[in-house]
């Protein structure tokens, strides 16, 4: 590797979500020991870091993210024996564990937070915002990002509120605590010096709140406001994570990736550029392109073209590179609906050629690429047919949010269907038995239902599986044109109102990558010596003329 990189701008990521990865107790719920089990199936992929979401000790109302001990592993999860074999077992085949830091809030049960209930005048009562008021309505009207309003009042004590971005449950930390905030840097350390290889930043953007907690203007008929208005992006965060870096990261040679949502361009040098706060951040302008308000999505897709991903694709990396900056390029992650039911639109289209499509499509941008459990094998949405069968708090909260705007129950229902994050969190199927090898009881949340050879096991021994594609990408990254997908710059070219299509440069040196997203056959004018990758057994190529088939995906040179 060059001097001039860091080691974590080399890499291949892999986001597990651990309740779904693996089950080896036999409790219906994925486990550390689950993780250890498929480090080599990982490696065959070419994975060399991992992202794990929260195992940290916690309730589950929020799957992890609302946490009751930062140091300590979930009982369901296993021990902190486990993380260290862990951590042991992934260093001898040379990948990095990457840990879900969630410092925005805690649980409701978390020491801090009992301690802050118990005694109003306890020094943990100002680790947490509380509001007093006296006309027995709550403090503004700033809507919550799962709904209802951001305030729940203490109990025994009347017209007293504590403030949470999220749910009820994960009451927010005061960041304007200089106290708190070293208790959390102390914990970061910790951490760090067990010899994970860096943070995967949870809601960072919301550290900073506007401190006159004034009512705005509704946005909507329930007479609220978002919160992200008055808590996300704010004037005065940039101090916070100057602080964040200066007394954790910068002290350590580890990689950190913020969840930050809404960065404006403006500002994005401050966060990922050669001195900024974060080695790289996830980007969600495309990987919410269906959705048209997040802070309502409910309501509906949107209606989006694959001129409209190309555009918002290629901004991004514009903007990323224009300051120096490294991405982190996901399709996936917990948060959001599976690609291939949301990037290809029509159903009998959701193939595995699809798929491979829109690995290649992403796999080969500038930056890091985030594989995300399942993806790998072209995993797709469950169909779930009453709320009841549902688990994640914020599909619940917003589909009961749709039924108060007026939306009849079958459309919001359609509605969650498509965008639940249960989607993504279904458990991972391994084999076409009744749990998907997953586990031999069962699931905490039930299986996909559109599964049909979309398993390890049988995509394993088929060469032209979506997991042998992944794994063909991640051993052509390798050959020698690894450095011009390392350091070589993008350039789109356009090839066609469906076609995504750029190269990536280095000297005289270059690589092109071609993706057709219609369903149709599409030509395109193009010369090149030779074909790298294909994701379909043919090429259509006379005359300098290539005829690619429905979401056919070539990579040449």
């Amino acid at each position: 590797m060059p001097k001039q990189l860091k080691w974590w701008q080399d890499q291949v990521a892999y986001q597990i979500y651990p309740r779904s990865f693996q089950d080896t107790n036999a409790d219906g719920i994925g486990d550390l020991q689950g993780i250890i089990s498929k480090l080599d199936y990982l490696k065959s992929l070419g994975v060399t870091m991992i992202w794990i979401s929260p195992i940290y000790q916690s309730p589950m109302v929020d799957m992890g993210y609302d946490i009751s001990d930062y140091q300590a592993i979930d009982p369901q999860f296993g021990t902190m024996a486990d993380f260290d074999e862990l951590l042991i077992k992934a260093k001898q085949r040379d990948i990095k564990i990457i840990m879900d830091l969630v410092v925005n809030h805690t649980s409701d049960q978390h020491a801090w937070f009992k301690a802050a209930l118990a005694d109003p005048k306890s020094k943990y009562r100002d680790y947490y915002i509380f509001k007093q008021t006296n006309n027995g309505k709550v403090p503004n009207n700033w809507r919550g990002i799962f709904g209802g309003s951001t305030w729940t009042e203490v109990p025994g004590e009347p017209g007293n509120y504590y403030f949470h971005t999220f749910a009820p449950q994960q009451p927010e930390l005061n960041w304007e605590n200089p106290e708190l905030r070293q208790e959390i840097y102390q914990m970061i350390n910790w951490w760090l010096d067990k010899g994970i290889g860096g943070f995967r930043i949870d809601a960072i953007t919301h550290l900073k709140k506007d401190l006159d907690w004034a009512s705005i203007e509704p946005d909507a008929n329930d007479g609220m406001a978002s919160v992200v208005k008055k808590g996300q992006n704010r004037p005065g965060i940039n101090l916070f994570l100057d602080e964040l870096k200066r007394e954790t990261f910068d002290k350590y040679d580890c990689v950190t990736i913020g969840e930050a949502y809404g960065v404006p361009e403006a500002d994005l040098k401050r966060y990922i550029g050669p001195d900024g706060y974060f080695s790289m951040i996830f980007d969600f302008s495309y990987m919410n392109i269906d959705v048209k308000n997040v802070d309502e999505w409910f309501r509906g897709r949107a209606n989006w073209t694959v001129p409209d991903l190309k555009e918002i694709l290629f901004n991004s990396q514009r903007a990323i590179h224009t300051i120096g900056g490294h991405a982190a390029n996901v399709l996936e992650n917990h948060d959001q609906p599976r690609v291939l039911s949301k990037l290809v639109p029509n159903k009998a289209d959701q193939t595995p050629t699809a798929a491979k499509a829109l690995a290649t499509m992403y796999y080969y941008l500038p930056g890091v690429p985030f594989i995300y459990q399942g993806q790998e094998i072209g995993m797709k949405n469950a169909h779930r047919n009453s709320i009841e069968e549902f688990n994640d708090v914020s599909t619940i909260n917003n589909y009961h949010a749709g039924l108060a705007a007026g939306m009849s129950m079958s459309e919001t229902l359609a509605s969650v269907n498509a965008k639940s994050r249960d989607n993504a969190r279904t458990p991972m199927q391994w084999d076409d038995s009744v749990f998907g090898g997953f586990s031999t009881v069962t699931p905490w949340l039930p299986m996909g239902d559109d599964r049909d050879d979309i398993n390890v096991v049988a995509e394993d021994v088929d060469q032209t599986s979506v997991l042998n594609f992944y794994r063909q990408l991640g051993q052509l990254r390798q050959t020698d044109i690894h450095n011009i997908l390392i350091e070589g710059t993008l350039k789109p070219i356009n090839l066609g109102a469906n076609v995504v299509a750029y190269q990536r440069i280095l000297a005289a040196k270059q690589v092109t990558l071609i993706v057709n997203l219609d369903n149709q056959n599409v030509s395109v004018e193009y010369q090149f010596d030779e074909v790298l990758l294909n994701n379909l057994p043919t090429l259509d190529n006379t005359a300098n003329k290539i005829t690619l088939a429905a979401y056919q995906a070539i990579v040449v040179r």
